[in-house]
């Protein structure tokens, strides 16, 4: 598979894949940083950013393979990687596999969603994409104010008004540019389950790391994660929502090299209720309070 991607740095090769509808720039807060350590190769997945949709249906096991046959291509079979969002899932699906990457850093895996929290994420996501595509030509300025930049970026960000202009103005276009975003959205909430590996068969570092915010893949779906990947280490950030490598860079960058270095980990949080943000409810009410606001601004735009 010939997928479009960014190579940058010197030292040991580390693979960056991006969650649904981003593209390899969604890692441009801590790109640079990380590529000053290590060779870093960040890729478009096939139907994002560059690179062209695959020819058949488009699934987490279709683009494991995708990604794998690109690791083959490449020799890099066994390379370090971190995932983020959907990158996070896929990447937990190749440690799965055994043989394909070495150690696992997966940020806000989605795929462990359970009864209304599968419509929820599902109906909330195909909103916002919905009115993305409506404001794009109004982003660029849309994307220079910190308050329209909170109200586009409330589900998955915890402080959505301080990303970069820029970077906020690449993923929203790469979001409503992607042709596989429709189809992969429906299969990641109503199609095949993740599946787990069996204690003891992922020997390299694994790391399932979640922010306590995040309105997308909801904090109580980690316990969920790390019960089917029973030798990860379970990692919270704090104040922090669906894209740690937005809301806490350099606490990110520290647990890629933390983990990918093979150093000393401290032992797993259990304090998943206790400190998990706020109720579901209140997750809704915020959902719909977004959607409602960004539908505000496509209308005063039209108007």
């Amino acid at each position: 598979m010939n997928m479009h991607y960014i190579r940058r740095g010197t030292g040991r090769p580390l693979l960056l894949l991006h969650g649904l509808g981003g593209s390899w720039r969604s890692w441009s807060p801590i790109f640079e940083t990380l590529a000053a350590e290590r060779d870093v190769i960040a890729v478009d997945l096939p139907g994002f950013g560059n690179t062209p949709p695959l020819s058949g249906d488009v699934s987490i096991r279709t683009l494991a393979d995708a990604v794998t046959s690109f690791l083959r291509q490449h020799d890099l079979l066994g390379i370090d990687a971190v995932g983020s969002s959907m990158g996070a899932r896929l990447v937990l699906e190749l440690a799965r596999r055994g043989g394909v990457v070495g150690a696992v850093v997966s940020l806000d895996p989605g795929g462990f969603w359970r009864g209304w929290e599968i419509p929820f994420f599902y109906a909330s996501v195909a909103g916002s994409i919905r009115l993305i595509r409506a404001l794009q030509p109004a982003l660029p300025t849309l994307t220079r104010s910190p308050v329209s930049r909170t109200l586009l970026f409330a589900q998955f960000s915890a402080r959505p008004w301080r990303i970069a202009p820029q970077v906020a103005l690449d993923e929203l276009r790469s979001f409503a540019a992607a042709p596989s975003f429709d189809e992969l959205l429906y299969t990641l909430a109503y199609g095949e389950r993740q599946q787990g590996a069996p204690a003891g068969s992922i020997t390299e570092p694994l790391v399932i790391a979640w922010g306590r915010q995040d309105r997308v893949c909801l904090p109580r779906q980690a316990p969920r994660a790390v019960a089917l990947f029973p030798g990860a280490h379970l990692h919270w950030f704090d104040a922090c929502g669906h894209f740690p490598q937005w809301d806490a860079p350099q606490s990110t960058v520290r647990l890629i090299l933390q983990v990918t270095g093979r150093e000393q980990l401290p032992g797993a949080s259990s304090e998943v209720t206790a400190r998990s943000g706020v109720s579901n409810k209140v997750l809704i009410a915020a959902a719909l309070a977004v959607v409602a606001g960004v539908a505000w601004l496509v209308s005063a735009r039209r108007k």
